[in-house]
């Protein structure tokens, strides 16, 4: 019986052929066969490898998609208004990583934190400021906070304050101080603390009076 070697031998190589290698060429059938098997073995391995990479992707695509629902419905306008009242540089305490037992997430959690004031008038420490990077913010920044979580959603610019909004004027009035009886003192009153120093602001300067 020829050899695998013999064999390549007696039939010339045409070109552009793959030449076999030298270790498979000097291998006995029972050799070729093992490493078939061992090579089979690893195929179906790393299929399987596969196989289970491409279930944890389409776990993670699920968990992505979900939380980006979770992250748009959490955005949902109306926001609460708040202000930032102080950023606070947090370090985990190593202490309590070290301890057996139950540990507190926010004493491991390191980075900035957040003290806010909403305007419903709450003071809330956040341990985690939400989905605004806290290094671009500052003391007195205007946000929109999430109404339940107080997590920070977005900056907010500074004419945006709910409250000042509330007391924009859109329309001129209509009305005058002669539609409003039994008040003249208050009219009165109210016309030289807010009206005069409005209208005539350079007499009061000339008096030296601090217009209100």
């Amino acid at each position: 019986m020829s050899t695998l070697e013999e064999l390549d031998q007696q039939q010339p190589s045409q070109e552009g052929e793959e030449t076999l290698d030298q270790d498979i060429l000097n291998s006995t059938t029972d050799d070729i066969n093992t490493r078939t098997r061992l090579l089979e073995n690893d195929i179906r391995i790393m299929k399987s490898e596969l196989q289970r990479l491409n279930h944890d992707k389409q776990v993670m695509l699920a968990k992505v998609k979900d939380n980006k629902e979770k992250i748009n419905n959490n955005k949902q306008l109306p926001y609460l208004v708040g202000n930032i009242v102080e950023l606070l540089d947090i370090e985990a305490e190593e202490e309590a990583k070290k301890q057996g037992g139950n540990i507190d997430l926010n004493a491991t959690r390191a980075g900035k934190s957040a003290v806010i004031k909403t305007s419903t008038r709450q003071t809330v420490f956040l341990p985690l400021v939400g989905l605004v990077d806290p290094e671009t913010l500052r003391p007195n920044d205007l946000v929109g906070v999430n109404k339940d979580s107080y997590l920070v959603l977005d900056t907010l610019p500074a004419e945006y304050d709910s409250r000042v909004k509330t007391m924009e004027v859109d329309e001129k009035p209509e009305e005058t101080y002669s539609d409003i009886g039994g008040l003249d003192k208050q009219i009165e009153e109210l016309v030289e603390a807010i009206v005069l120093p409005m209208k005539q602001a350079e007499k009061f300067k000339k008096l030296g009076i601090k217009a209100p």
